[in-house]
C-alpha cells in the first residue's frame, strides 16, 4: 500500500510544496521502517515529475542545470520553494496592478459621467 502510494504520488491541487515535501517525507520515512527505500536521486526524479503542468519550465531548468544524480531531495525543495514565492509575488503584483487599473477606469469613468452631467445642466 505505502509502496503504491509513492509510486502514485502526486502534488494535490493548490498544495504548496512545504506540503507536498511533508507528505512525500512521511511516506518516505514510513517506507524506510520497512526496509523500503529509494535513493536519492530516484525521489528527486520522483518529484520533479509529480509537479504540475504549470511547473514544466521549472522542472526543465533544474533538469538541464543540475545533476539529478547527486542534487539532494533538500536542495530541490529549497529551489522549488523559492521558485513558488517569487510566482506567488508574481500573481500578487499581477493582482495589484489589476486593481490599480480597475480604479483608474472607475475614475475616468466617473470623471466623465459628472462632465456629461454639468454638459446636459448647461
Amino acid at each position: 500500500m505505502l509502496v503504491h502510494d509513492y509510486e502514485f504520488f502526486t502534488v494535490n491541487e493548490n498544495e504548496d510544496i512545504k506540503s507536498m515535501f511533508s507528505r512525500f517525507t512521511n511516506i518516505i520515512n514510513t517506507l524506510k521502517t520497512l526496509d523500503k527505500t529509494y535513493s536519492n536521486s530516484e525521489m528527486v526524479r520522483k518529484v520533479l515529475r509529480c509537479l504540475p503542468k504549470s511547473w514544466m519550465m521549472k522542472v526543465s531548468v533544474i533538469e538541464e542545470e543540475k545533476n539529478l544524480n547527486i542534487l539532494l531531495l533538500e536542495d530541490l525543495v529549497g529551489s522549488l520553494m523559492t521558485h513558488e514565492l517569487s510566482m506567488q509575488k508574481e500573481d500578487d503584483d499581477e493582482e495589484k496592478e489589476k486593481k490599480t487599473k480597475n480604479i483608474v477606469a472607475l475614475k475616468s469613468s466617473s470623471l466623465e459621467d459628472s462632465k456629461d452631467d454639468d454638459e446636459m445642466k448647461s
